[in-house]
């Protein structure tokens, strides 16, 4: 996923899962020139919002190995990821991932959704459980979005 990797790039680069907020936005701004420094402010929000950072004030700490991330040389991250995703489209990419086919899973949701009158993400979440597909990371951040 180029979110993943493309926030984990200044981690990578500095060998460590804790960076400066300031070091982040330089080495992605300045050092790697894929973002500019407002773009690299904006993917530390989606990036805590997707539970990949927890921001302490001035301190980013990644949520998750990053020598478990290969940044390959000729990558540059498309500017689509800094736009927030759904619950729905990440419930859907958990499912994705997890070789469910997507055409599938829109359906039996979509199904889900209007048999038992709930809400498209409430669904989604849902159908994945009954998939034994654990998404309570993601339900847990939509319900303390509400």
């Amino acid at each position: 996923m180029s979110l993943r990797t493309a926030v984990a790039a200044p981690f990578v680069q500095a060998g460590t899962d804790r960076l400066p907020r300031s070091d982040f936005v330089v080495d992605l701004s300045l050092d790697r020139d894929w973002f500019s420094p407002e773009q690299a402010k904006r993917l530390i929000d989606v990036a805590a919002s997707e539970g990949l950072l927890t921001v302490e004030e001035e301190t980013l700490d990644l949520a998750f190995d990053h020598a478990s991330v290969a940044v390959p040389a000729d990558f540059v991250p498309d500017e689509s990821i800094l736009r927030e995703r759904s619950t729905f489209e990440r419930v859907l990419d958990a499912l994705v991932a997890e070789g469910i086919d997507k055409q599938e899973a829109v359906a039996a949701i979509n199904g889900l959704q209007s048999d038992l009158a709930i809400t498209l993400e409430a669904a989604a979440v849902l159908y994945a459980r009954r998939q034994g597909i654990d998404v309570g990371e993601v339900a847990r951040q939509a319900i303390e979005g509400l």
